[in-house]
């Protein structure tokens, strides 16, 4: 929305998730990502950073007197009915460069999870793209323990590996928003099993995401590839800390039967045949809002 201005969140149908698909879809809470293109010039990104939080109140939030700003399980509750909660994140933090009050200013106005990096290396950290693998810097470190101090997610998702052993020993609320099994697809973005059963041991989330090339080796997957990963981590004790992390809108190649929001209900009716209807609430629903901080 950013990029194309003249982008209708209400039906546009160059969105994976519009406001028409969350009604009809029946959403009762969906995350919208501030994501920085590589292409802004490093002095600029922080104001775009705040452009997209002006796009996020403007365009979304204020022409739709249903969809309600969330940040904690209560306001969660405390959603009507017919009403849908919307939360922002931050995926990756070039944003700050190295400010600390740049973050607390983007926590002010209503970001509650916060993925350290995107790809490659920033002041943070190093991307799973980045050669070197390096972990959190000491400002990195600094980040992790300001998001504890405002009960927000930690997102290693992009994270090199050593900078997602370095967060699981700083956060309080470490997640992986949109990471699938690496025992299953062999991708870069991946979790191998000692870090999904860290995530678990520290109580955290794994949303397995719906990128085609992070289900399958293959290059194309179908919902089936979704359950297979799903089935792998509740198989390593994952059945409370898993969901989905779909990454609509933030992907071109989509996975087959879940081309956009509206494939939720297939993907709800398949769950079904697999698990039981306590579990498929989990995994839709109540794992993700168990772990919000607060």
């Amino acid at each position: 929305m950013w990029m194309d201005p003249t982008i209708d969140f209400k039906d546009s149908a160059n969105l994976h998730i519009t406001y028409n698909r969350l009604k009809a879809s029946g959403s009762k809470v969906q995350c919208f990502a501030i994501y920085i293109p590589e292409e802004v010039k490093p002095e600029s990104r922080f104001e775009v950073a705040l452009e997209m939080v002006e796009i996020f109140y403007t365009k979304i939030v204020a022409p739709f007197p249903l969809l309600k700003l969330v940040r904690t399980k209560e306001d969660i509750l405390a959603l009507k009915e017919e009403e849908i909660g919307v939360l922002l994140t931050l995926e990756g933090c070039d944003a700050i460069e190295q400010s600390i009050v740049r973050l607390q200013s983007l926590l002010r106005l209503g970001v509650s999870s916060v993925g350290l990096t995107w790809n490659y290396a920033n002041y943070v950290a190093d991307g799973v793209g980045e050669p070197r693998g390096g972990g959190l810097s000491t400002f990195g470190t600094e980040v992790v323990r300001e998001l504890n101090l405002a009960s927000v997610w930690t997102d290693v998702s992009h994270l090199s590996v050593r900078g997602f052993w370095d967060v699981i020993e700083v956060a309080d609320y470490p997640i992986a928003s949109h990471s699938n099994a690496k025992a299953i697809c062999n991708h870069r973005r991946n979790l191998d099993n000692e870090q999904i059963e860290a995530l678990i041991k520290k109580n955290g989330m794994i949303g397995i995401t719906f990128v085609p090339q992070f289900l399958s080796s293959h290059g194309h997957a179908s919902i089936n590839d979704v359950l297979r990963h799903l089935d792998y981590i509740c198989s390593l004790g994952g059945e409370n800390h898993v969901g989905f992390g779909s990454d609509f809108d933030g992907i071109t190649d989509t996975t087959s039967g879940l081309e956009n929001f509206s494939g939720y209900e297939a993907l709800i009716n398949m769950l079904l045949k697999h698990y039981s209807e306590n579990q498929v609430k989990k995994f839709l629903f109540n794992n993700f809002m168990g772990t919000l901080p607060i």
